[in-house]
C-alpha cells in the first residue's frame, strides 16, 4: 500500500472570498501544496478533495487528481477535515484502493515545501511515531498570557510567576500550523481515533514558513517571502 496526500479545498471561503484558488505570484493557492506533494514523491496518489467543478479543473492542471466530487454532506462549514478525509478513503476503497498513510495537507500552507513532507516522513520513521503533525513556536511565550476578570481588569498579572521573566528562561510552546498532518489511514477511519494520543510526533517548522492563509495581508506576506526564498 502506498500513501495518498488529500487536500481540501472546499469553495464558498467566507473571509477571503475564493482562498483557495486566489493568486499568489501569478499561481493559484492549491498549487503550492500539489506541487510539493507532487515534488516530495512519497505520494502514489494525490487528491483535492472539492465541492466545486472551477476548484477540480484548477486542481487537475496543477497535477493532482480529482476523481470524484465532494457529498453535499461534506460541503458545508460543519464538516471538518477529517470528516472529508473519511470520505475520501471510503471513495477509494470502493475502487479498490487502500493506503498505509494519509497526509493531510491544507492549501493555506503555501511556503511548506516538499522537504517539509519529506523530512515529517522520515523523522516519523527515525522515531517509531505513528503519526506526526506539523508545530511552529508560539510567537509569544504563553507564560505571559492573562485572562481579564469580567470587568477588565488583569488580576492574574500581579500573582503570575513568570511576569518578569526573561522569554530565554522560560520553556518553549508549539502550536499546530496546519501545513502537514501525516496519520494511519486505517486508524483514522474511526472517528473517535485520538492521533495525538497514539505516539504522535510534532515536527518544528520555522515561523516564517508557518504562515496559514486566511486574510489579504497574509497572501501579502506569503508573497513576500516567496520572493526571498
Amino acid at each position: 500500500m502506498g500513501n495518498i496526500a488529500i487536500i481540501p479545498a472546499r469553495s464558498g471561503s467566507k473571509g477571503l472570498p475564493d482562498k483557495n484558488i486566489t493568486g499568489l505570484a501569478g499561481k493559484p493557492l492549491m498549487y503550492y501544496t500539489i506541487k510539493a506533494a507532487l515534488d516530495s514523491g512519497y505520494f502514489e496518489e494525490i487528491m483535492v478533495s472539492t465541492d466545486s467543478e472551477k476548484y477540480a479543473g484548477i486542481a487537475r492542471k496543477c497535477g493532482a487528481h480529482v476523481p470524484f466530487l465532494r457529498s453535499e454532506k461534506m460541503s458545508g462549514d460543519t464538516a471538518s477535515s477529517w470528516d472529508t478525509v473519511r470520505e475520501v478513503l471510503l471513495n477509494y476503497e470502493t475502487d479498490g484502493k487502500k493506503f498505509e498513510y494519509v497526509a493531510l495537507l491544507q492549501p493555506t500552507s503555501p511556503l511548506r515545501d516538499a522537504d517539509d513532507i519529506k523530512n515529517v516522513f522520515k523523522r516519523m520513521y527515525e522515531t517509531g511515531a505513528n503519526n506526526a503533525v506539523s508545530v511552529t513556536e508560539t510567537d509569544h511565550p504563553v507564560q505571559w498570557c492573562f485572562r481579564l476578570s469580567g470587568s477588565g481588569w488583569m488580576d492574574e498579572m500581579a500573582a503570575s510567576p513568570y511576569n518578569y521573566m526573561r522569554r530565554q528562561e522560560l520553556e518553549k510552546h508549539y502550536r499546530e500550523n496546519g501545513a502537514v498532518y501525516l496519520v494511519d489511514a486505517k486508524k483514522i477511519m474511526n472517528t473517535d481515533y485520538n492521533f495525538y494520543a497514539d505516539k504522535c510526533m510534532g515536527y518544528v517548522m520555522p515561523r516564517e514558513k508557518s504562515i496559514d492563509i486566511d486574510t489579504k495581508i497574509d497572501l501579502l506576506i506569503a508573497e513576500m517571502e516567496l520572493k526571498v526564498q
